[in-house]
């Protein structure tokens, strides 16, 4: 099956989904090693690995770009952040489009005035209902297979409150979306009240220091959310051990430990395949002897 046909399956199943963050190709492989059933490519994330704030100062280009690497190097399935989508419903058609054809199983699109901002920052401001849910509808319309989903991600609790937030999810998914994302509740009563008042499948995003209350994702999972994402999970890691390793080293002048060879840590990225195509095909000896004949053997 396809990566978005697997999720599909997957959301089908009792239960929730986990989806750890990433922002790279390294991150994607630590969650599918790691054992999760998929992985979501964050889009504040990838705004930081390229030096910029969560402000929509990426374009389309560069998101898709990045989530083209990270569908490849996993075979879980890819959930991805594609902002407000680009621009109008003509570009909202073309995002899909090329998000799809990368691999990635699933985006979502939200109704932020573009340049967006990370949903839990203050300042944000949303597009009126009817475009919002026009956007949806062309995303929908955009797909070249069903298997791909549409989540529709609505900013509104912001900025008009909860009530809003609740009937542009239940208009995004009257438009075919395939589930709904209510972003920033700020109390566990609303995190609890969308999967009740929402009539379709709901994604909890999963933000510490953020404006929704952090807690035990089993407790989410009872209230009724298919699928719950942790953007900043790699991202903070990497940042605090990155921190700690830089100190060890400015004080100590000495590198830190570390557990894994330099060949069981290339191995964690496929090693193992290539060596092994590298032998089949005797690749190493006539790098090394490059006029010998192809059917040559080293010697």
């Amino acid at each position: 099956m396809t990566p978005a046909a697997t999720l599909r399956q997957r959301l089908r199943a009792p239960g929730m989904i986990i989806a750890p963050g990433a922002y790279d190709a390294i991150g994607a492989r630590l969650v599918e090693q790691a054992g999760f059933a998929a992985c979501y490519m964050t889009g504040a994330g990838t705004s930081a690995a390229r030096g910029f704030p969560d402000f929509g100062l990426l374009t389309m280009s560069e998101m898709v770009e990045n989530a083209a690497v990270m569908a490849r190097a996993t075979a879980i399935p890819l959930i991805a952040d594609a902002d407000t989508g680009y621009g109008n419903e003509l570009n909202v058609t073309r995002t899909v489009r090329e998000y799809e054809a990368r691999g990635v199983a699933a985006v979502h699109i939200e109704d932020q005035v573009a340049p967006k901002r990370c949903g839990h920052l203050d300042g944000k401001e949303v597009i009126a209902h009817d475009e919002f849910v026009s956007k949806i509808r062309a995303a929908v319309e955009a797909r070249r297979t069903p298997d791909f989903l549409i989540i529709a991600r609505t900013d509104a609790r912001a900025v008009l409150g909860l009530d809003e937030a609740v009937r542009r999810a239940n208009a995004a998914l009257g438009a075919g979306a395939d589930m709904a994302f209510v972003e920033a509740t700020q109390t566990l009563e609303e995190v609890a009240a969308v999967p009740r008042l929402v009539r379709g499948p709901c994604l909890l995003n999963v933000v510490p220091g953020g404006r929704t209350p952090v807690f035990d994702l089993r407790e989410a999972e009872a209230m009724g959310y298919k699928l719950a994402i942790l953007p900043g999970l790699m991202l903070k890691a990497a940042i605090e051990a990155g921190d700690a390793a830089l100190a060890q080293l400015r004080a100590t002048f000495t590198a830190p430990a570390v557990s894994a060879s330099v060949g069981q840590t290339f191995r964690r990225f496929g090693a193992d395949e290539w060596d092994g195509l590298r032998q089949r095909f005797n690749a190493g000896a006539r790098a090394t002897h490059p006029d010998a004949p192809a059917g040559a053997k080293a010697g």
